[in-house]
């Protein structure tokens, strides 16, 4: 294992700490954030034909949209509309890793931003207050 310089290892304490701070609703902002900067980082791979950067990063956001879905509670009815949002966000992100198509995944990308953007005015809705948006 790498040992981490001072700056790392505060940089590491910090994020680790702002997750297990966070609320739920702030995880899920999170978690897309996440799967943003993971599609980003692909895109900017499969533009350098880096196609094993691309592929990790792709996989990256299979798995974040794959713990968001088994997360929804689906005796609410709008789970199932984020059901079948992340299906088709699934499907797509499989499309995109097998035929390395940047346009897949800037689709994908368009959707993420616009979900987290909703989640946040959800958020401040709910007035729950957003951290670092």
């Amino acid at each position: 294992m790498p040992v981490l310089s001072p700056q790392q290892n505060a940089y590491a304490q910090y994020k680790n700490n702002k997750i297990m701070t966070a609320s739920a609703p702030e995880l899920t902002l999170m978690l897309y954030d996440g799967a943003i900067k993971y599609l980003n980082v692909a895109d900017f791979a499969l533009e350098k034909k880096d196609l094993n950067k691309a592929n990790t990063n792709i996989v990256k956001t299979e798995k974040i949209i794959d713990y968001l879905r088994n997360t929804l509670d689906m005796k609410y009815p709008v789970a199932q509309d984020f059901e079948n949002m992340y299906s088709y966000i699934s499907r797509r992100l499989v499309e995109a890793n097998i035929s390395k198509d940047r346009e897949i995944v800037a689709e994908i990308n368009k959707h993420m931003h616009a979900i987290r953007d909703n989640w946040i005015e959800v958020m401040k809705a709910n007035h729950i207050m957003v951290k670092d948006a």
